[in-house]
């Protein structure tokens, strides 16, 4: 199979490349540094070592006085190499280079760890977008089987999505003790399944798991430690009504949300495929505004009479505002909330996007089949509305 290209810049200097299991991170690094010493903390023998010796760092870069571009991959299973990284950095000044790759914050937080104060900087690898892949982008299962690298390119994709997120919580928090409560936490993953492309109430999220409010917080905030896991805030700049309070909650990747939201004869299988739809076009837009430099954040916009746009971009880049809908056809009902928002903020660029195959424009706003705008969506440029 071909390597698809990423739309991920390496920026210059030192830099640490966060992002969840299986999107490609080590595969990306190595690539671009064939020549590199590397130290996988992966690896169950070179994790020991290190755990115990950190400043083995210093002897391994001692030993290859040639090197000039050192990969810590999984740099978070042991936090205290940084202080030697750090060393090797006033050390050696420009003559080494530290590519440090990470699926995780959390120890990092826990730990204290200053990310090098300033001396690296943070970056991100994302699940494919739909213009990485080209024509070898399918809409249905990219809604099916989500778009982590290492699912879509398994010999058998369904089967790796499911053994995904199991893994992750067998690898990660249990393996790492994050909780004391292993079954308490899986149910708190099931139920906030059903918050996915929703406003997230936690009260109620911690209710149905029948966990306490500041437990279900603290699972939360593994789930966006380990980058399974981010909300989206409510857009109030300058806001002229009355807004929504609770951000709204994604999974990283449509498949994982699919291996995580139990489906049963009681379960609308639109309801599931419209949250899906939802999670896909906002990874894609997390993805863009991440490649295209971070100028940008992405947030949703409600008020309390019920007006709802599901997403906006909003910074340096420009000013969109985005309705998404699991529809082969637009009515005039649809474009309520952009109508809405287009009476507060007349200078946004409004948008729909559907399950149809022709591209519209109602109401002045542009109705675009939303595997068309997945396919344009490129952070060389602009939002394609």
């Amino acid at each position: 199979m071909a390597a698809i290209g990423r739309f991920f810049q390496e920026p210059r200097g030192h830099y640490f490349l966060f992002g969840p299991r299986g999107t490609g991170k080590s595969t990306w690094v190595r690539a671009q540094h064939a020549d590199a010493l590397v130290i996988d903390l992966l690896a169950p023998d070179v994790h020991r070592v290190y755990a115990a010796r950190p400043e083995r760092l210093r002897e391994v870069i001692a030993g290859n006085p040639g090197t000039r571009v050192v990969v810590i991959d999984e740099v978070q299973r042991v936090p205290a190499v940084l202080d030697v990284v750090h060393e090797q950095i006033e050390a050696a000044g420009s003559r080494l280079r530290f590519v440090l790759t990470g699926s995780s914050a959390r120890k990092l937080k826990r730990a204290g760890v200053n990310l090098l104060a300033g001396r690296a900087v943070e970056r991100a690898l994302h699940p494919f977008m739909a213009a990485e892949l080209g024509d070898a982008f399918r809409l249905e299962p990219a809604l099916e089987i989500g778009l982590v690298p290492l699912v879509w390119n398994a010999p058998e994709p369904g089967a790796a999505r499911d053994a995904y997120l199991s893994l992750y919580i067998r690898e990660e928090v249990q393996a790492e003790g994050m909780v004391r409560d292993l079954g308490g936490f899986a149910r708190f993953v099931e139920a906030i399944s059903f918050s996915h492309a929703s406003a997230l109430n936690l009260s109620n999220v911690a209710s149905e798991c029948d966990v306490s409010r500041k437990t279900a917080d603290g699972y939360l905030q593994i789930l966006e430690d380990l980058l399974l896991a981010f909300r989206v805030p409510v857009f109030t700049r300058k806001a002229r009504r009355h807004l929504a309070a609770h951000p709204k909650f994604f999974w990283f990747d449509t498949g994982v949300f699919r291996s995580a939201r139990p489906a049963g004869p009681l379960d609308r299988a639109d309801e599931i495929a419209g949250a899906a739809l939802e999670g896909l076009v906002a990874q894609h837009l997390r993805a863009w505004i991440a490649y295209a430099g971070g100028r940008s954040t992405l947030h949703f916009w409600r008020t309390k009479s019920g007006n709802e746009v599901d997403f906006v971009v909003y910074g340096r880049d420009g000013f969109w505002a985005v309705e998404v809908k699991n529809a082969r056809r637009v009515k005039a009902a649809d474009l309520r909330g952009l109508r809405a928002f287009r009476e507060d903020y007349p200078m946004a660029r409004t948008g729909l996007l559907y399950r149809g195959t022709e591209r519209l424009v109602l109401d002045g706003v542009p109705c675009v089949p939303v595997d068309e705008f997945l396919r344009g969506l490129r952070p060389d440029v602009p939002i394609p509305l």
